[in-house]
């Protein structure tokens, strides 16, 4: 198995994939979006790998960090997820915005994933729990979760959508009591 790539990205592809060039040999690997947009075409570039063999291809799935191949490797350990889920959740929400979501039984996070409605993100908050690396599911401690968990709850009652309340979120420090941490979020949003 390849566990990890370190060459010049040679070409990005239109359909999320790139060709990444070691010593010669371009391996074709899926990135998600986010990802792709960080490294530049003849850049250098060391990605973490996890090899998915199935009956008729071998796919590779880069990350650049071994952080976000570990949760890609936890998602698709979990029933129901496969590696196309699993980079679509990744792309949207990244390892901590997933982590906290975890934590917090955020459903509408995880609806804010394409093709995710309430009835899967709620099975999936069900199967994901105890399938990231422990190193990942604690996101900041209990206080932070339940910070989150009042501001979220106080943001939907005010009528801001999951996709406004996912992007305040994240840019939350939730180290501050939960009034605190409201009124920073609804700076946020009043940014836009």
């Amino acid at each position: 198995m390849i566990g990890s790539l370190r060459g010049v990205l040679s070409a990005r592809l239109p359909d999320a994939t790139a060709i990444v060039d070691v010593g010669g040999v371009g391996y074709r690997v899926v990135m998600t979006p986010r990802a792709l947009a960080a490294v530049q075409v003849g850049a250098e570039v060391d990605v973490a790998v996890h090899t998915h063999v199935r009956d008729d291809a071998i796919v590779l799935y880069a990350f650049l960090e071994p952080r976000e191949r570990d949760c890609f490797e936890g998602l698709i350990g979990a029933p129901g997820v496969g590696p196309t889920l699993a980079m679509a959740i990744l792309a949207t929400l990244g390892p901590d915005a997933l982590t906290t979501a975890l934590a917090t039984d955020d459903v509408d996070s995880l609806c804010a994933v394409p093709g995710v409605g309430r009835k899967t993100a709620a099975r999936l908050l069900l199967e994901l729990r105890g399938k990231l690396p422990t190193e990942l599911e604690a996101p900041s401690g209990v206080e932070g979760a339940s910070v989150r968990v009042e501001v979220r709850g106080a943001l939907s009652e005010l009528g801001y959508g999951p996709e406004e309340v996912r992007r305040a979120l994240e840019q939350l420090d939730d180290t501050q009591s939960v009034e605190d941490a409201l009124r920073q979020a609804l700076r946020v949003l009043s940014r836009r």
